[in-house]
Protein backbone atom coordinates (compact mmCIF):
# COMPACT_ATOMS: atom_id res chain seq x y z
CA UNK A 1 0.00 0.00 0.00
CA UNK A 2 2.81 2.18 0.75
CA UNK A 3 4.33 1.48 -3.05
CA UNK A 4 0.92 2.70 -4.76
CA UNK A 5 0.83 6.06 -2.48
CA UNK A 6 4.88 6.42 -3.10
CA UNK A 7 3.40 6.59 -6.75
CA UNK A 8 0.40 8.13 -6.88
CA UNK A 9 2.15 10.65 -9.22
CA UNK A 10 3.76 8.22 -11.64
CA UNK A 11 0.56 5.78 -11.89
CA UNK A 12 -2.77 7.78 -11.33
CA UNK A 13 -2.40 11.50 -11.18
CA UNK A 14 -1.43 11.78 -15.46
CA UNK A 15 -4.06 9.69 -16.30
CA UNK A 16 -6.76 12.05 -14.34
CA UNK A 17 -9.32 8.65 -13.88
CA UNK A 18 -13.12 8.74 -13.12
CA UNK A 19 -12.25 5.93 -11.03
CA UNK A 20 -9.30 4.15 -9.48
CA UNK A 21 -9.55 0.67 -8.48
CA UNK A 22 -6.91 -0.46 -5.03
CA UNK A 23 -5.90 -3.84 -4.53
CA UNK A 24 -3.22 -3.84 -1.87
CA UNK A 25 -2.43 -4.42 1.80
CA UNK A 26 -2.45 -8.44 0.65
CA UNK A 27 1.82 -8.59 0.67
CA UNK A 28 1.96 -5.75 3.28
CA UNK A 29 -0.39 -8.25 6.11
CA UNK A 30 3.03 -10.46 6.75
CA UNK A 31 4.64 -8.27 8.36
CA UNK A 32 2.95 -4.71 8.76
CA UNK A 33 0.30 -4.17 11.13
CA UNK A 34 -2.75 -3.94 10.29
CA UNK A 35 -3.26 -0.10 10.98
CA UNK A 36 -0.43 0.96 9.35
CA UNK A 37 -2.31 -0.85 6.03
CA UNK A 38 -4.88 1.30 6.71
CA UNK A 39 -2.46 4.40 7.49
CA UNK A 40 -1.41 4.02 4.26
CA UNK A 41 -4.85 3.28 2.72
CA UNK A 42 -5.43 7.37 3.87
CA UNK A 43 -2.74 8.58 3.01
CA UNK A 44 -3.02 7.34 -0.81
CA UNK A 45 -6.93 8.41 -0.61
CA UNK A 46 -5.42 11.86 -0.06
CA UNK A 47 -2.26 12.10 -2.24
CA UNK A 48 -4.87 11.09 -5.13
CA UNK A 49 -7.72 13.38 -3.33
CA UNK A 50 -5.19 16.47 -3.55
CA UNK A 51 -5.09 16.52 -7.15
CA UNK A 52 -7.94 14.74 -7.89
CA UNK A 53 -10.92 15.72 -5.49
CA UNK A 54 -13.67 14.29 -7.64
CA UNK A 55 -11.72 10.70 -8.53
CA UNK A 56 -13.60 7.86 -6.82
CA UNK A 57 -11.43 5.17 -5.28
CA UNK A 58 -12.43 1.92 -4.87
CA UNK A 59 -10.78 -0.47 -2.20
CA UNK A 60 -10.53 -4.15 -3.16
CA UNK A 61 -10.91 -5.99 0.56
CA UNK A 62 -7.47 -8.13 1.36
CA UNK A 63 -8.44 -11.20 0.56
CA UNK A 64 -8.49 -14.87 2.41
CA UNK A 65 -6.16 -16.78 0.97
CA UNK A 66 -4.83 -20.67 1.54
CA UNK A 67 -1.27 -19.47 1.66
CA UNK A 68 -2.17 -16.54 4.23
CA UNK A 69 -4.95 -18.19 6.40
CA UNK A 70 -2.98 -17.78 9.50
CA UNK A 71 -3.57 -14.06 9.00
CA UNK A 72 -6.87 -13.73 8.68
CA UNK A 73 -7.86 -11.98 11.08
CA UNK A 74 -4.96 -9.20 11.39
CA UNK A 75 -6.62 -9.04 7.23
CA UNK A 76 -10.26 -8.37 8.57
CA UNK A 77 -9.03 -6.47 11.45
CA UNK A 78 -7.51 -4.13 7.91
CA UNK A 79 -10.43 -4.66 6.08
CA UNK A 80 -13.02 -3.48 8.49
CA UNK A 81 -11.01 -0.42 9.29
CA UNK A 82 -10.57 0.59 5.88
CA UNK A 83 -14.52 -0.31 5.11
CA UNK A 84 -15.09 2.42 8.28
CA UNK A 85 -13.04 4.72 6.62
CA UNK A 86 -14.61 4.37 3.00
CA UNK A 87 -18.29 4.42 4.41
CA UNK A 88 -17.41 8.35 5.16
CA UNK A 89 -16.81 9.37 2.05
CA UNK A 90 -19.03 8.89 -1.21
CA UNK A 91 -15.78 8.92 -3.24
CA UNK A 92 -14.79 6.16 -1.51
CA UNK A 93 -15.95 2.36 -2.15
CA UNK A 94 -15.19 -0.83 -0.50
CA UNK A 95 -15.40 -4.38 -2.02
CA UNK A 96 -15.48 -7.46 0.47
CA UNK A 97 -13.94 -10.14 -0.56
CA UNK A 98 -13.98 -12.41 2.19
CA UNK A 99 -17.44 -14.09 1.80
CA UNK A 100 -17.46 -14.88 -1.41
CA UNK A 101 -13.60 -16.72 -1.06
CA UNK A 102 -14.94 -19.33 1.29
CA UNK A 103 -16.73 -22.12 1.24
CA UNK A 104 -18.81 -24.46 3.29
CA UNK A 105 -16.46 -24.82 6.07
CA UNK A 106 -15.85 -20.89 6.37
CA UNK A 107 -11.64 -21.81 4.42
CA UNK A 108 -10.62 -20.48 1.81
CA UNK A 109 -12.09 -22.51 -1.22
CA UNK A 110 -9.09 -24.09 -2.81
CA UNK A 111 -10.37 -24.26 -6.39
CA UNK A 112 -10.36 -20.05 -6.30
CA UNK A 113 -6.41 -20.23 -5.87
CA UNK A 114 -3.37 -21.59 -7.98
CA UNK A 115 -0.99 -23.54 -6.56
CA UNK A 116 1.01 -21.02 -4.48
CA UNK A 117 -2.28 -20.61 -2.16
CA UNK A 118 -1.99 -16.69 -2.60
CA UNK A 119 -2.77 -16.08 -6.14
CA UNK A 120 -6.60 -17.03 -7.83
CA UNK A 121 -7.69 -19.14 -10.85
CA UNK A 122 -10.06 -17.99 -13.86
CA UNK A 123 -12.42 -18.89 -11.33
CA UNK A 124 -11.42 -16.90 -8.73
CA UNK A 125 -11.31 -13.58 -10.85
CA UNK A 126 -14.62 -14.29 -12.18
CA UNK A 127 -16.14 -14.13 -8.84
CA UNK A 128 -13.66 -11.06 -8.25
CA UNK A 129 -14.87 -9.31 -11.59
CA UNK A 130 -18.46 -10.10 -10.53
CA UNK A 131 -17.60 -8.45 -7.27
CA UNK A 132 -16.08 -5.48 -8.87
CA UNK A 133 -18.15 -4.76 -11.78
CA UNK A 134 -21.17 -3.15 -10.28
CA UNK A 135 -18.60 0.07 -9.28
CA UNK A 136 -17.30 0.27 -12.04
CA UNK A 137 -20.51 -0.16 -14.83
CA UNK A 138 -22.53 3.54 -14.70
CA UNK A 139 -26.39 3.05 -13.57
CA UNK A 140 -28.50 2.66 -16.49
CA UNK A 141 -31.46 5.20 -15.98
CA UNK A 142 -34.57 4.27 -16.62
CA UNK A 143 -36.57 3.24 -19.76
CA UNK A 144 -39.05 6.43 -20.68
CA UNK A 145 -42.67 5.40 -20.31
CA UNK A 146 -44.13 3.95 -23.67
CA UNK A 147 -40.74 4.00 -25.54
CA UNK A 148 -39.43 0.65 -26.97
CA UNK A 149 -37.57 -0.60 -24.16
CA UNK A 150 -40.40 -0.64 -21.49
CA UNK A 151 -42.44 -2.82 -23.81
Amino acid sequence: MQDSTRYVDRIVVPYSPRIVVVYAGDNDIMGTPSEQIVIAFERFVRAVHAKLPETKILYIGIKPSLLRWNQVDRMRQANAMIRQFCERDDRLGFVDTDNAMLGWDEKPRKELYVADGLHLTPAGYQILNALVRPFLVPAQPPAAAGSSASR
